[in-house]
């Protein structure tokens, strides 16, 4: 398909989602009079509506995931009596009169600036009579003809606040899909199968991996022993690359004082996303929300020369950030978290070498991991901004030819750098084929001169250095909650919080078993011995369960030759082994860091 014809596609796709959202709207407002309707709009893969119910005389909701079916089958009925989609234009006045019921429509025309003419758009029968109408910019597909009644579902009704404040009223909102036949319904409801199936929350809890507790604070994360041993793999192997790519690492406070965050900006630009302060000493302090304020004090703990640089500061820092209760969402959102975070501080001679570097770093790093579907995008100067232009140019320039030279598909992200340097994001791709931001290399105007910074060049002149941020997994909570969802909990052997289960057929072996697990520890292999008195069958399903790679199953046989015969996590069997060979073969899968078994 042409790239033409691919956008006209998905313009078409996104007008029959718009329309059956109105169809949406028209069923539900019929089912339900008295309903007050909010906003509906296409989204990524379906639409959503937001109502205002009559209060339940009974106190129970208004409606419940138990009405969709009824609601369903009411546009399938609108669908079929083939209504067209018309548009009409009104003046401001006319539009308050139409929808004179309506109060949310009232505040969204009155906020439209004065002598803007605005659309609506009206569902109408074959004989030309009004069925319903909103207040709408559009685009719609002509008739419902053109939405086929085996290609939509409704999905789950959700609350929402109108206009996204906790201040105002609380809406009902309820998602649907929608697409062009019911074989690509069935395609995506099968891929919404599969993502459920992966969902890190699920996961997580079935592997006993990590745990939320909203009790004791609200997007806060319990990483438990095996989510700790995973955490431990990934960090010291973080730890070995960055030491061999030439960065140093760092370790820095938690909270700092007001005066370290009202010259890093983040009191001016970044309050409302920074905890409270507490006071120590009469002086207020705060979480720190970001790395960087700290590693520039050691920067400017020191002179430094030309040929210091660059320097490359690493972090495994814990940084704290409120995020409204309504977004957070198990270790994809949450408040307290740890940046892999690094700053590389250079001469403007050595910022092109050091983008490319590090972005060649990041894209071996995420091929170790098994992403190896990357895309790049260049983020550029914005409205407001910092810096001379002249550095803008140079800097946005040293990006993108680190992204040709390593042949990057990349799109342009106009105006989406932050106001103090243009950046690359790379997005990566998962098992799933969804898109997750991950990586982000970007560049500093602002603190090298808020925080003074300088080195003496060459010519004995003082000169400001440039700064690069780059978080390369984004955070450890966010990756690992993309790493479980990518791998389905089925990790590669090196991280697998459990490497090896060794499964007596009967007590009588127990002895055998607990020996082996012994000698495959002292080869720093995570092993357990299952000793429990649960049949071998129900140990193996068990083990299975818990995903580990290699299941060990020890009888008469292997005691007697000092052997173990391999069952794998998929079922599979390998030929047996010694035990010396087998440690050989899965301890080489580890150092190798291999993704299959």
């Amino acid at each position: 398909m042409s790239e033409v014809n691919k956008i006209n596609a998905d313009q078409r796709l996104e007008s029959i989602r718009h329309s059956v959202s109105h169809v949406m709207a028209q069923a539900v407002t019929r089912l339900f009079p008295g309903t007050k309707v909010a906003i509906g709009p296409s989204i990524e893969n379906g639409f959503y509506y937001d109502f205002q119910f009559p209060a339940s005389e009974s106190g129970k909701p208004a409606i419940t995931a138990e009405d969709l079916p009824a609601i369903e089958a009411e546009m399938k009925k609108l669908i079929d009596s083939r209504q067209d989609f018309t548009r009409v234009e009104l003046e401001r006045a006319q539009a308050l009169d139409r929808f004179a019921d309506e109060p949310f429509k009232q505040e969204l025309i009155n906020d439209l600036p004065p002598g803007e003419t605005m659309s609506v758009y009206e569902n109408r029968a074959s004989d030309g009579a009004l069925q319903w109408a909103d207040l709408c910019r559009g685009p719609h597909i002509q008739n419902t003809r053109e939405i086929h009644s085996g290609a939509f579902k409704l999905m789950s009704i959700a609350g929402a606040y109108w206009r996204g404040d906790e201040n105002r009223p609380m809406l009902t909102r309820i998602y649907g899909t929608a697409w062009e036949t019911p074989k690509d319904l069935k395609a995506h409801l099968a891929f919404l199968e599969e993502v459920e199936k992966r969902d890190h929350r699920r996961i997580g809890k079935e592997l006993d991996l990590y745990s939320t507790h909203e009790e004791a604070g609200a997007g806060l994360v319990y990483w438990h022993p095996k989510g700790g041993r995973m955490r431990v793999a990934i960090e010291d192997f973080w730890r070995q690359a960055h030491y061999r790519n030439g960065y140093e690492i760092l370790y820095t406070p938690h909270i700092g004082k007001s005066w370290l965050w009202e010259t890093s900006g983040h009191l001016g630009f970044y309050k409302e996303g920074m905890y409270s302060s507490m006071e120590i000493d009469k002086q207020d302090y705060y979480l720190k929300p970001m790395n960087c304020p700290f590693h520039i004090m050691i920067y400017n703990n020191s002179g430094r020369s030309y040929r210091d640089l660059p320097l490359r500061w690493a972090e495994l820092g814990t940084v704290y950030r409120y995020e409204r209760s309504g977004v957070l969402h198990g270790l994809l959102r949450v408040r307290g978290f740890t940046q892999d975070d690094a700053h590389i501080i250079c001469t403007p001679q050595q910022m092109e070498s050091e983008i490319l570097e590090v972005l060649r770093f990041s894209l071996w790093i995420w091929n170790v991991f098994g992403f190896k579907d990357i895309k790049a995008y260049l983020a550029t100067k914005p409205a407001e901004s910092v810096g001379e232009q002249s550095r803008w140019d140079a800097a946005l320039e040293s990006l993108r030819k680190a992204i040709d030279a390593e042949g990057l598909a990349y799109e342009i992200d106009e105006g989406g750098g932050a106001f103090y340097g243009p950046k690359i994001d790379l997005k990566i791709k998962d098992a799933l084929g969804r898109e997750w931001q991950m990586t982000t290399i970007q560049f500093d105007f602002n603190e090298p001169e808020r925080f003074d910074m300088t080195f003496v060049d060459a010519d004995g002149t003082r000169k400001r250095p440039y700064m690069i941020h780059r978080a390369l997994l984004g955070s450890l909570e966010r990756f690992f909650g993309v790493l479980i969802e990518h791998f389905g909990g089925a990790f590669p052997v090196w991280i697998a919080p459990e490497q090896v289960a060794v499964i007596p057929v009967s007590d009588v072996f127990n002895e055998y078993a607990n020996k082996i697990a012994n000698e495959l520890k002292a080869r720093n292999l995570r092993v357990s011995a299952e000793l429990d008195d649960n049949r071998m069958n129900a140990k193996i399903r068990d083990c299975q369960n818990r995903k580990i790679p290699y299941m060990l199953v020890v009888g008469e046989r292997e005691a007697s030759e000092g052997t173990v015969s391999i069952r794998l996590r998929d079922g599979r069997q390998m030929p047996a082994m010694k035990v010396a060979e087998f440690a050989d073969c899965a301890a080489n899968k580890v150092e190798s860091r291999a993704l299959d078994l």
